[in-house]
């Protein structure tokens, strides 16, 4: 998931000469920009390089500027379609917890950032585009008539470019060669959200000492260091608001992101204190080590055991070999495997997840009962309500209680014309995401319903998985032909296929993406016979690990919790004291 980035960054590209020279095969830990996880590959999943594709892009030029009609015409109004074919009847869940859809954006920030995301350029200012406007510049069309938008007299929602290999040099592009954008984040589910995506970045974050990372203490409880620069960062409203400095950040969005942000931060220090007690010989360099290789062994569980098997489905998962119960190693690493992330799964099928936020958090006591909520809009890019009047555990306590909202065409209207809102409006998140699906040249939904085995359409009425024939008829109206419907949109309208939360195509391009994040992971907590494997031992205390647990062991006045945290609270799944959540023991390190 899956929010713009505000954030500064400066791009530099790695490079990489010779494997076997520049790769040390012996280290048991994983590097910190992801090289050398492939051997034979070192770049394949490394922070700074191409997203992957399933399917060649198609631009307008086919080249690099942005996909267009098959026509040669521009493709329909971003926006227009948000308005036409979405809606904000925001149907809830009834099976899951709001903390799902909020572990997916961590899931997505973990694995991709766009290069050059916060670059400080203004398509449109004061609603209307700027003139000789920046070459990156893709503005959003608003009609005259928008029923919202249109009483701030808004003409355009600001989008830039990401930054792509023709941008840092144009050399690279034609002669056959097209444009890929740059992802900033390394690959690997590494939790470079909380370490970091290059070894510079990590040592900004590190106390070294005793292994841990750096906390700010304030009142008794530990905080994420502030910011340094803190008003580019976040959007304070006074000197004592809060930002803090973390691996990514965007961890600022959101209270309840940032609560993750947190609880895997805290979790680290925490293991790292406890292998100091069990083995006071270590240095610092190998408590650190192995706390983070222990951190990310039990977020990597948690997503492909506890929070996937909900949208892909259990069974689904058990088939493709992603889900593999054993008291055993998998040793499922295959180095043929090239686990870079998908363009088409990090700017198209994963923003799937977006129709499931909320624009009201809920806070709740321990007993559970209801006592308020915020704004999502109100604390966009400023955490300071999380240290303020219990927030921290209201909004914990709130998340895994409240349900999430439906994955369906339904939007929250906070985020459909109010995101990142200055004055009275701000902007639409899903026609951003449409216009960023055709910033990266993302072919259309025929030609990926064609790679997932539907066949291609030739005419509106073969497009028999998607949801009813009014469907149909809203594309016929705004797109000149069934080629041209984006991804972003149509997969929206597919039926779920049985036991999953995805249609056809969006379950197909997930499943690709989650087999290669897993198989092409050299490090992956499951793989033995490597110099970074765990002792079977080690694996089984793995294998304790919960989302349930980690909130609990992380958030200060937090005393109990429901065992399946992504659930809603049932007899199935009732509250339960903390200390009754199996709990990993580190005596085996």
């Amino acid at each position: 998931m899956w929010f713009l980035v505000r954030t500064v960054f400066v791009f530099t590209i790695v490079v990489v000469r010779n494997a076997l020279a520049q790769c040390d095969g012996s280290s048991p830990y994983r590097t910190f920009d992801g090289t050398c996880n492939n051997l034979q590959n070192p770049s394949w999943g490394s922070a700074n390089t191409p997203y992957g594709r399933l399917l060649a892009a198609e631009y307008g030029d086919g080249v690099s500027t942005p996909r267009r009609s098959r026509t040669g015409a521009e493709l329909p109004s971003a926006r227009l379609l948000s308005l036409t074919m979405f809606n904000e009847q925001n149907i809830l869940d009834p099976q899951t917890t709001l903390v799902n859809m909020q572990f997916g954006q961590l899931v997505a920030h973990d694995m991709g950032l766009r290069a050059g995301g916060s670059d400080s350029v203004a398509c449109c200012q004061n609603g209307r585009v700027v003139q000789n406007p920046d070459r990156r510049c893709f503005p959003i069309p608003v009609q005259p008539n928008d029923p919202v938008l249109s009483a701030g007299q808004i003409q355009c929602l600001d989008l830039i470019r990401t930054l792509n290999t023709c941008n840092v040099n144009p050399a690279n592009c034609g002669n056959g060669r097209q444009a890929q954008q740059l992802n900033a984040a390394t690959s690997f589910l590494d939790l470079s959200v909380v370490y970091g995506n290059s070894g510079q970045q990590n040592a900004q974050l590190r106390a070294f000492v005793g292994g841990r990372m750096k906390v700010d203490n304030r009142n008794g409880t530990d905080w994420p260091p502030r910011h340094p620069q803190a008003n580019s960062a976040c959007t304070l409203s006074s000197a004592t608001d809060t930002c803090y400095l973390t691996g990514d950040e965007r961890s600022n969005i959101t209270p309840e992101l940032t609560i993750l942000h947190i609880a895997f931060l805290r979790e680290h220090n925490r293991i790292a204190q406890q292998l100091c007690k069990v083995r006071p010989l270590w240095n610092d360099e190998k408590v650190f080590q192995e706390a983070r290789r222990i951190n990310i062994a039990q977020y990597q569980l948690i997503v492909y055991y506890e929070w996937l098997p909900f949208f892909l489905g259990p069974a689904q998962m058990s088939q493709r070999g992603m889900l593999v119960r054993t008291r055993d190693y998998v040793n499922d690493y295959t180095p043929s495997v090239n686990p870079t992330v998908l363009n088409e799964n990090a700017n198209a099928a994963f923003r799937y997840f977006h129709s499931s936020i909320l624009g009201s958090l809920s806070l709740v006591q321990e007993s559970r009962a209801f006592a308020g909520a915020l704004n999502i809009n109100d604390h966009m890019f400023n955490p300071t309500v999380l240290e303020r009047n219990d927030g921290y555990r209201m909004l914990t306590r709130g998340m895994t209680t409240q349900p999430m909202g439906r994955n369906d065409p339904s939007f929250d209207p906070e985020i459909r014309h109010f995101l990142f809102r200055t004055g009275r409006f701000g902007t639409d998140l899903k026609a951003l995401d449409i216009q960023r699906s055709r910033d990266h040249g993302i072919a259309g939904f025929n030609a990926f319903r064609q790679y997932c085995g539907l066949g291609r359409a030739t005419r509106w009425e073969d497009f028999v998985e998607l949801r009813g024939p009014r469907d149909i008829q809203l594309l016929n109206s705004l797109y000149r032909t069934v080629d041209d419907v984006d991804l972003t949109v149509a997969e929206f309208f597919e039926r779920h296929l049985p036991g999953t939360h995805a249609g056809p195509t969006y379950h197909c391009i997930l499943i690709e993406q989650f087999l290669r994040t897993r198989r092409g992971d050299r490090f992956f907590f499951e793989n033995g016979n490597s110099p970074g494997s765990f002792t079977p031992p080690q694996l089984n205390e793995i294998r304790k690990a919960s989302l349930a647990r980690i909130l609990c062991d992380n958030s200060p006045g937090v005393q109990q919790m429901q065992p399946r945290a992504f659930e809603q609270i049932s007899t199935a799944n009732p509250l339960v004291p903390c200390s009754s959540l199996p709990a990993l023991d580190t005596r085996v390190w």
